[in-house]
């Protein structure tokens, strides 16, 4: 698992990165744009644009909400990135934080329209992801959603398929959302495939969620 300088030092080459391998669909960033576009118009469809940004990295997406209006607000873990993404977003409110330690305290005193996460929740474990959705369902204004794209999927069968598909290339070290499991905790969460190793999980505001 990358630490906070393995980030940092991979912060140049990140959007590169990303490209070859959806390009290429394959793990783990097939139907990277997909997602992102995906998200990208549903936060702008939604009738507020209050929006806060899980592990925002070098602001692929946030910067393109900053641009639509969008009052962005964000947490990542990587010191070089956020002064990436400040460039992108001079009036964005982008903090640094360990997502394992929750979120810094500024964040937690706002309400959100919409939350995202792209990418960034998968190298919190399973108890983790619980807690910290639970922990961002309690952000969400009347109507907010949020939504998480990232390496996911269905099943456990299916998580282990793209496992043997990918090889020596799959990383032990990041733990992968699987819908199966998480709807046990999220019975009102949705999850959508958009590539074999990826897809958008949303959750909207109910009492059920902030339970």
């Amino acid at each position: 698992m990358l630490n906070n300088k393995g980030f940092d030092l991979w912060a140049d080459n990140y959007d590169k990165s990303v490209d070859i391998s959806d390009e290429e669909g394959t793990y783990p960033f097939a139907g990277y744009k997909i997602i992102l576009n995906e998200i990208y118009n549903r936060v702008l469809g939604s009738s507020g644009k209050k929006v806060l940004d899980i592990g925002f990295g070098t602001g692929t997406l946030t910067s393109k909400l900053y641009e639509q209006g969008c009052d962005v607000f964000g947490q990542d873990f990587s010191e070089k990135m956020i002064i990436m993404a400040k460039k992108k977003m001079p009036n964005a409110h982008l903090f640094q934080g360990d997502m394992t330690e929750g979120l810094v305290i500024p964040l937690l005193q706002e309400k959100y329209d919409s939350i995202i996460a792209t990418y960034s929740l998968h190298h919190l474990t399973n108890e983790q992801k619980i807690k910290f959705i639970r922990l961002l369902s309690g952000l969400l204004k009347d109507g907010g959603s949020i939504y998480i794209g990232d390496v996911a999927f269905s099943t456990w069968e299916e998580l282990e398929k793209c496992k043997r598909d990918a090889g020596d290339n799959w990383d032990d070290d990041e733990i992968y959302f699987v819908y199966e499991e998480l709807n046990k905790y999220f019975p009102d969460m949705v999850f959508e495939q958009m590539s074999c190793c990826a897809g958008v999980l949303t959750l909207r505001d109910s009492l059920e969620m902030k339970k």
